[in-house]
Protein backbone atom coordinates (compact mmCIF):
# COMPACT_ATOMS: atom_id res chain seq x y z
CA UNK A 1 0.00 0.00 0.00
CA UNK A 2 1.53 3.24 -0.92
CA UNK A 3 0.00 5.20 1.34
CA UNK A 4 1.49 4.47 5.08
CA UNK A 5 -0.71 6.32 8.25
CA UNK A 6 -0.60 6.31 11.67
CA UNK A 7 -3.52 7.88 14.39
CA UNK A 8 -2.60 9.45 17.61
CA UNK A 9 -6.27 9.76 19.46
CA UNK A 10 -4.97 11.66 22.46
CA UNK A 11 -3.39 14.58 19.77
CA UNK A 12 -6.74 13.77 17.71
CA UNK A 13 -3.72 13.53 14.62
CA UNK A 14 -3.17 11.45 11.23
CA UNK A 15 0.11 11.33 9.54
CA UNK A 16 -0.32 9.66 6.03
CA UNK A 17 2.81 8.98 4.19
CA UNK A 18 2.66 8.42 0.37
CA UNK A 19 5.61 6.35 -0.89
CA UNK A 20 6.10 5.66 -5.04
CA UNK A 21 3.21 6.14 -7.21
CA UNK A 22 -0.32 6.23 -5.24
CA UNK A 23 -3.69 5.91 -7.45
CA UNK A 24 -7.33 6.95 -6.84
CA UNK A 25 -7.89 3.77 -5.70
CA UNK A 26 -5.05 3.91 -2.94
CA UNK A 27 -6.51 7.67 -1.60
CA UNK A 28 -9.81 6.20 -1.75
CA UNK A 29 -8.85 2.88 0.92
CA UNK A 30 -7.15 5.48 2.95
CA UNK A 31 -10.48 7.96 2.50
CA UNK A 32 -12.84 4.90 3.74
CA UNK A 33 -10.40 3.80 6.62
CA UNK A 34 -10.25 7.09 8.02
CA UNK A 35 -14.69 7.04 7.79
CA UNK A 36 -14.68 4.01 9.23
CA UNK A 37 -12.61 4.63 12.24
CA UNK A 38 -14.67 7.61 12.73
CA UNK A 39 -11.48 10.27 12.63
CA UNK A 40 -12.49 12.39 9.92
CA UNK A 41 -12.67 15.13 12.88
CA UNK A 42 -8.92 14.75 13.31
CA UNK A 43 -6.39 16.92 11.99
CA UNK A 44 -4.17 15.28 8.94
CA UNK A 45 -0.78 15.66 7.15
CA UNK A 46 -0.40 14.34 4.01
CA UNK A 47 3.09 13.68 3.42
CA UNK A 48 3.74 13.46 -0.27
CA UNK A 49 7.40 14.12 -0.50
CA UNK A 50 8.51 10.34 -1.13
CA UNK A 51 5.53 9.81 -3.57
CA UNK A 52 3.90 10.41 -6.92
CA UNK A 53 0.05 11.21 -7.76
CA UNK A 54 -0.95 9.07 -10.74
CA UNK A 55 -4.25 11.19 -10.63
CA UNK A 56 -5.99 12.51 -13.88
CA UNK A 57 -8.51 15.40 -13.71
CA UNK A 58 -11.34 13.17 -13.47
CA UNK A 59 -9.92 11.37 -10.40
CA UNK A 60 -9.40 14.73 -8.77
CA UNK A 61 -12.95 15.88 -9.07
CA UNK A 62 -14.16 12.78 -7.67
CA UNK A 63 -11.96 13.02 -5.14
CA UNK A 64 -13.08 16.35 -4.60
CA UNK A 65 -16.94 15.38 -4.69
CA UNK A 66 -16.19 12.63 -1.82
CA UNK A 67 -14.65 15.03 0.21
CA UNK A 68 -17.69 17.87 -0.30
CA UNK A 69 -20.27 14.50 0.34
CA UNK A 70 -18.22 14.07 3.65
CA UNK A 71 -18.37 17.38 4.42
CA UNK A 72 -22.33 17.53 4.19
CA UNK A 73 -22.45 14.71 6.77
CA UNK A 74 -19.80 15.39 9.02
CA UNK A 75 -17.09 17.55 10.78
CA UNK A 76 -13.46 17.58 8.80
CA UNK A 77 -10.65 18.36 10.82
CA UNK A 78 -7.36 20.87 9.35
CA UNK A 79 -5.30 19.74 6.92
CA UNK A 80 -1.68 20.18 5.53
CA UNK A 81 -0.76 18.60 2.64
CA UNK A 82 3.28 18.67 2.11
CA UNK A 83 4.14 18.67 -1.70
CA UNK A 84 7.74 18.99 -2.76
CA UNK A 85 7.80 18.93 -6.19
CA UNK A 86 5.95 21.28 -8.63
CA UNK A 87 3.98 18.91 -10.13
CA UNK A 88 2.52 17.76 -6.29
CA UNK A 89 2.26 20.95 -5.19
CA UNK A 90 -0.15 21.77 -8.77
CA UNK A 91 -2.04 18.85 -7.86
CA UNK A 92 -2.73 19.46 -4.34
CA UNK A 93 -3.60 23.12 -5.19
CA UNK A 94 -5.81 21.55 -7.23
CA UNK A 95 -7.42 19.19 -4.72
CA UNK A 96 -7.97 22.10 -2.00
CA UNK A 97 -9.77 24.14 -5.00
CA UNK A 98 -12.36 20.87 -5.67
CA UNK A 99 -12.48 19.35 -2.00
CA UNK A 100 -13.74 22.57 -0.56
CA UNK A 101 -14.91 21.60 2.43
CA UNK A 102 -15.25 24.86 4.90
CA UNK A 103 -12.41 23.50 6.81
CA UNK A 104 -8.61 24.70 7.25
CA UNK A 105 -6.58 23.56 4.60
CA UNK A 106 -3.32 24.94 3.44
CA UNK A 107 -0.14 23.41 1.44
CA UNK A 108 3.23 23.45 2.48
CA UNK A 109 6.56 22.53 0.90
CA UNK A 110 8.10 21.50 4.11
CA UNK A 111 7.00 19.23 6.76
CA UNK A 112 8.42 20.57 9.92
CA UNK A 113 6.31 23.56 8.93
CA UNK A 114 3.49 22.33 8.11
CA UNK A 115 3.26 20.72 11.36
CA UNK A 116 3.78 23.76 13.11
CA UNK A 117 0.87 25.25 11.22
CA UNK A 118 -1.53 22.01 12.10
CA UNK A 119 -0.31 22.09 16.05
CA UNK A 120 -1.56 25.49 16.46
CA UNK A 121 -5.00 24.10 14.82
CA UNK A 122 -7.61 22.89 17.34
CA UNK A 123 -8.93 19.54 17.05
CA UNK A 124 -12.61 19.61 15.99
CA UNK A 125 -14.93 19.06 18.96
Amino acid sequence: MPIHWTISHPTQLVVAVCKGAVNRTDIEGYLDDVVVKDILSYRKIFDMTQGELTLDDDDMMALGARIRAYAGTANIGPLAIVATSDESYGRARLFAALADARRPLKIFRELHAARHWLDAQAPVP
